[in-house]
């Protein structure tokens, strides 16, 4: 059975995600795909693409990074105290002393129960204890740090990461001697088996932005001084969850069943939006997750160079001392946030526009 496709798009798809989304939409078991206009080429399965299928589970419709997400929360300041450059020089940092992109010196001083859950294998087991000195750690890539201001002038923070190396380690376990577009029975030992190990993931990857959270928030108050954290939610991205029968996948996707609150993101000099969804059942009650790439990151370093950089990033704190890492980051590299957020405009309610101030982000 072929899956029926729905598409709310900026422009037109490349011709190499056209065929990316035929051969998705001929995977077993898979009944069902909504494109959301962040949509980009990625391996076997593009990001923002949500697809339903009724008794299979398909591992790389969820991808690597099991449980990304992002993480946003109020402070109770304005967002003005970030405005001289050496308080933002001391936040930067003070990021990367806490908040590193790959693993801490050692494990946490108290080990999550997390952390001492059995996984389905004994190889998984054996990564927790890279698990254990990654927790509240960064990553790379397009993962970050970020901090905004609302309308009102009030500081947010904005936190996006995942499973770090644990998501990669599980789907590939579970794909081992498979095809990129395997597909698992939900109802037999290795789908039972996925289940378990990618939920533990969805759990990790929030109880990473969570230590993050924290470790953001001590470095504010030693920089700035008190700032009471206020409002505080969070939403994954990648993820698989059972839906009125459905097993619906999202990579790069975001929950958008109504009333649900959820964060689409924009490149790191482009505005950021918090957003209630409104239960479409055409697009699996979904929305983006953010811009969405519309340069390869090989592109974007070949094309964008670090003075561009500097200059499509005016207004935004980040460390020019690692211009040449970030070139692939820059905003040119993303989708016009604006389009991407008028395209599904029946999908979500914004309820929040939020404008970035300093960005801290892993390199490539």
């Amino acid at each position: 059975m072929t899956g029926r496709r729905q598409e709310w798009l900026v422009e037109p798809n490349p011709p190499e995600v056209t065929l990316a989304l035929a051969r998705l939409s001929r995977t077993r078991g898979v009944e069902r795909i909504a494109v959301m206009p962040d949509v980009h080429l990625a391996a076997s399965v593009c990001v923002g693409v949500a697809t339903a299928s009724r008794d299979t589970l398909l591992p790389e419709a969820v991808g690597g990074d099991i449980g990304c997400g992002i993480t946003c929360a109020a402070f109770h300041v304005e967002a003005a105290r970030l405005g001289s450059p050496s308080v933002a020089r001391a936040i930067m940092d003070g990021l990367v002393d806490a908040i590193p992109e790959r693993q801490h010196a050692g494990p946490p001083a108290v080990l999550p129960e997390l952390l001492r859950e059995p996984l389905s294998a004994a190889p998984l087991d054996r990564r927790r204890k890279l698990a254990a000195r990654q927790l509240g750690t960064v990553g790379r890539g397009n993962h970050f740090v970020e901090l905004q201001a609302d309308g009102e002038g009030k500081l947010w923070a904005m936190l996006h990461s995942g499973s770090r190396g644990m998501g990669p380690a599980i789907r590939d376990h579970h794909l081992r001697r498979q095809g990129p577009l395997a597909t698992l029975d939900v109802d037999e030992v290795a789908g039972q088996a996925y289940l378990r190990d990618h939920d533990w993931a969805l759990r990790y990857a929030h109880e990473n932005r969570r230590q993050m959270l924290g470790r953001l928030h001590a470095t504010l108050e030693e920089v700035i001084g008190e700032c009471p954290r206020g409002e505080t939610f969070d939403c994954h991205h990648n993820f698989v969850r059972q839906e009125d029968g459905l097993w619906v996948h999202r990579k790069g996707v975001v929950s958008a069943r109504t009333g649900e609150l959820g964060v689409v993101a924009g490149s790191m000099g482009a505005p950021s939006y918090h957003v209630e969804g409104r239960g479409v059942a055409a697009a699996l009650c979904s929305c983006s997750h953010g811009a969405g790439r519309r340069m390869s990151r090989s592109e974007a370093r070949r094309v964008i160079d670090d003075d561009t950089l500097v200059r499509q990033m005016a207004g935004v704190w980040f460390d020019n001392r690692r211009l040449r890492s970030l070139r692939d980051e820059a905003p040119g590299a993303y989708k016009d946030i604006g389009r991407v957020m008028r395209a599904q405009r029946e999908l979500v309610r914004i309820r929040r526009v939020l404008t970035p101030l300093l960005s801290f982000k892993g390199g490539a």
